[in-house]
């Protein structure tokens, strides 16, 4: 494996890790994980990268080895636009100057995707794998919303603990049944930490569980996109099933025409590969990323 190198960065009141791969002078690739993932998501993807990159991947605040915020310990909350002002942040610390390569997984998908689109002069490649933003909300599921919320704040969520390494490697492949065993145990030394009781937890705070108050706006998010200036490349699994589970009822090619609000918007299509796609296909996934931003 490529080996990274593990530093923390002072953002906004929390320190947050950052794993590096590659020469500092190299040309630059930022890395965003998804939802209950960890920067290390990226190791095969780092190693299957053929050219020379300086690769930036933070654990994004809550999980991984970053803080978790002071105010949401105890059930608070993670707005979606506190990962913005995080990327806005560490871009500020990495590259304060010039255009950069956003690469990011599903939740990290859509955070690339909606800040190229609100700092458009800051962004030269996106690559999208994976992101598709969520299910269209109707002003209706406003009340069950916010009661849910409520809900969560006077019982929060909590995360399961498991009685070792290869229990949470297992649950991995139980997520992803494309994951390898190898691939598995890498992950779940990342992917958790010893509880001090003689099992392991998770790197994430239980309170990313809580349902947000806040519906999603499409048509916000397209205005968004609407001002992106960079190229877009968007990777999806063949037969994603996460698609298929944010579409519902609704017919795909209608659940995809919001890629439309993006000027210049392109997708990949990969086969043999699930929502943890750059898991399932790494060497697909980095020859695409390199083609896309050489």
């Amino acid at each position: 494996m490529t080996e990274s190198r593990s530093e923390f960065v002072s953002v906004r009141g929390v320190r947050l890790h950052v794993r590096r791969w590659g020469r500092a002078d190299a040309p630059m690739l930022f890395m965003l994980h998804g939802w209950m993932d960890v920067a290390a998501s990226f190791q095969f993807v780092v190693d299957a990268l053929s050219g020379d990159w300086h690769v930036i991947a933070p654990d994004a605040r809550g999980f991984g080895l970053s803080d978790w915020p002071v105010a949401t310990q105890g059930g608070g909350h993670y707005g979606f636009h506190e990962y913005l002002a995080d990327l806005d942040a560490l871009l500020d610390h990495y590259a304060p100057s010039g255009a950069v390569n956003l690469v990011g997984h599903s939740m990290g998908a859509n955070v690339v995707c909606l800040y190229a689109g609100v700092r458009p002069e800051r962004v030269r490649r996106v690559v999208d794998l994976e992101g598709f933003g969520l299910a269209p909300a109707h002003a209706a599921q406003a009340p069950r919303r916010l009661r849910g919320w409520l809900d969560d704040m006077r019982e929060p969520p909590q995360l399961r603990h498991y009685a070792s390494l290869d229990d949470v490697a297992a649950r991995l492949i139980a997520n992803n049944a494309r994951l390898d065993r190898r691939r598995a145990r890498f992950l779940a030394q990342h992917w958790s930490k010893p509880d001090g009781e003689g099992g392991f937890m998770l790197l994430a705070d239980p309170a990313h569980k809580i349902r947000s108050p806040q519906l999603y706006r499409i048509d916000e998010v397209m205005a968004v996109w609407a001002q992106v200036h960079a190229k877009v490349l968007h990777v999806e699994a063949a037969g994603s099933p996460t698609l298929a589970s944010l579409a519902g009822d609704i017919p795909l090619d209608e659940f995809k025409a919001r890629f439309r609000a993006f000027p210049d918007w392109r997708e990949k299509i990969v086969d043999d590969a699930g929502h943890m796609i750059h898991h399932d296909q790494p060497e697909q996934i980095a020859a695409l990323i390199e083609a896309f931003c050489a």
